[in-house]
């Protein structure tokens, strides 16, 4: 039973300094000493438990730390200001000038920029290939590839990337295997799959009261120093820092996050099955007809389920933006980014998180305006929000 993700996670006891059952918050940017010696003993990393500036780490930073490593069976983790305050961390830290990149090409609109228009400032390359295509990703490897980095299910065409086919062909050249498991959290044990740095946006399933915006790598403490080093550690450089109350209320959310996991699961489930029966176009990896559903089985801690994200292609933006406002008027859900959260979340990826992809990349990709994507809430009655989000697609002439 200790094997379970969620286990990992309940076993960890943290008491306040009053004897709180939740640690107290360490509402402080610098920490005193009491000899100077100390002092430069913790600047240079060599005094444990001792801490110097929050910019280097808090206590609130390293419960929640602590917490995201047990969920993703890692030796330890950072968390950091925003999702995107990790990835750029993690690439900047693993490449350097001259160096390649071998990405997913369906991923988050601000990775894809980041890679695509930011990198190259410092000149690193990437590659964006189909990840489900393993000698695609192969044959990009060049003599300068230094990562392999991919979105384990992807945004927002959820594609499932074959890990442990992925990690066999980053271990043969020696290059690492970083993965976003932002859409499947508890669902996935990345590391346990291959991956050798794992990537979350707290701000999503994580958290779930979208309530705040935070990051996390999880991997080695090998790496994780690297990130943290004085010297040249990205995560020390760029200062991506957590705030303090800001970890204190992931950590407290982090402790559900098993049952709004299921919950989420059940839901987009009922939804994605009843709305492919209807004749719908449905994109969700607990249908059979999704083509990498038995490569899902075969991954997946089989009690959270298929995940929370669904897609349904309505064929045109004008249709897809009529829906949306539609559920919206009708208190089905929100036309918004983003996430994870209590209630239904609806948007039109193409104009909004994917938007930083060129359209003819869109195209190239399979992300056809028409494309809703849901993030399904934690409705109670799954049955009437069906029912009543069917009477909508009516309205508007999906159905």
């Amino acid at each position: 039973m200790s094997n379970k993700p969620t286990n990992k996670i309940q076993d960890l006891q943290y008491f306040g300094e009053f004897g709180g059952v939740n640690p107290s918050i360490s509402d402080s940017a610098t920490y005193t000493f009491l000899h100077a010696k100390t002092m430069l003993d913790t600047f240079e990393g060599h005094a444990e438990g001792c801490y110097l500036y929050s910019r280097h780490s808090s206590p609130s930073n390293l419960y929640l730390s602590e917490a995201l490593a047990a969920m993703e069976f890692t030796e330890t983790a950072n968390v950091a200001a925003s999702g995107m305050g990790a990835i750029t961390s993690v690439f900047l830290q693993m490449c350097g000038a001259g160096d390649h990149i071998i990405s997913g090409r369906t991923i988050y609109g601000g990775t894809y920029a980041f890679m695509k228009n930011f990198a190259p400032k410092f000149n690193i390359s990437t590659s964006f290939v189909d990840i489900t295509s393993l000698e695609k990703v192969e044959a990009a490897i060049t003599p300068n590839t230094k990562m392999i980095y991919c979105e384990l299910e992807s945004n927002p065409l959820l594609e499932i990337a074959n890990l442990p086919e992925l990690a066999k062909i980053a271990k043969k050249h020696h290059i690492k295997l970083v993965v976003d498991n932002t859409f499947t959290p508890l669902i996935f044990s990345a590391q346990k799959l291959g991956a050798d740095v794992t990537i979350h946006s707290l701000t999503k399933f994580i958290n779930g009261t979208n309530d705040t915006v935070g990051g996390v790598v999880c991997g080695s403490q090998e790496f994780i120093d690297s990130l943290r080093n004085v010297n040249d550690g990205a995560a020390m450089l760029l200062g991506p820092v957590m705030d303090s109350l800001r970890a204190a209320s992931i950590l407290k959310n982090l402790r559900t996050l098993h049952i709004r996991m299921k919950k989420h699961s059940e839901n987009a489930l009922y939804l994605a099955d009843n709305f492919e029966k209807d004749g719908l176009k449905i994109v969700y990896p607990g249908l059979k007809s999704h083509k990498d559903h038995e490569l899902f089985k075969s991954m997946y801690n089989k009690e959270y389920g298929f995940g929370g994200i669904m897609t349904v292609d309505v064929g045109t933006l004008e249709k897809a933006n009529e829906l949306m406002e539609l559920m919206q008027n009708e208190n089905l859900g929100y036309l918004a980014v983003s996430l994870g959260f209590y209630k239904t979340l609806f948007s039109a990826p193409g104009t909004s998180t994917s938007s930083e992809i060129p359209v003819d990349e869109q195209k190239k990709m399979g992300l056809s305006n028409g494309i809703v994507r849901m993030s399904v809430g934690l409705d109670n009655d799954i049955e009437r929000t069906y029912r009543a989000m069917r009477k909508c697609m009516k309205q508007v002439g999906v159905l």
